[in-house]
């Protein structure tokens, strides 16, 4: 996915097996972030700044919704946990992952594997890609003013 192209409605299943859709969030810019692994302490921190700024993101018109490929076991626990409030979508199966075009090598320790690149995807009321924030700019502790300011 680049700047200008549409996003498809249905995006998944969230952490309680219920389809996400584009459409459930009429009138919002939605901030679609992608995030490697619950539980980790990069993204917990990224999940619990953008919880804690929830208020200033809907305030501004954006619904925040994550996405990992962990389960939807995983993603409750991490929820319940860190008492967040937005949903996780679990893309188990790579489907978006892939659509995005944020499933790729990594190298850690010289060994290389598959992985969720982190970045996110601000995505207009239209459903169209306006903006990548990519994953040398994600600022883990501070994401959400990196989306306010737009």
């Amino acid at each position: 996915m680049t700047v200008g192209d549409k996003v498809a409605d249905l995006l998944g299943k969230d952490h309680d097996g219920k389809d996400v859709r584009l459409s459930d969030y009429p009138g919002k810019t939605i901030a679609l972030y992608f995030y490697p692994k619950d539980m980790t302490s990069g993204c917990t921190a990224q999940a619990c700044n953008l919880r804690d700024h929830r208020d200033d993101l809907n305030a501004a018109g954006y619904q925040v919704i994550g996405v990992s490929v962990d389960s939807e076991a995983s993603h409750k626990k991490f929820i319940a946990k860190n008492s967040l409030n937005f949903p996780l979508i679990s893309d188990v199966d790579h489907h978006l992952v892939e659509t995005f075009g944020v499933w790729v090598e990594k190298t850690m320790y010289g060994r290389k594997y598959m992985g969720t690149m982190r970045t996110t995807f601000i995505i207009s009321p239209e459903g169209v890609v306006e903006r990548i924030i990519t994953p040398k700019e994600i600022k883990t502790k501070d994401h959400a003013s990196q989306i306010l300011k737009g």
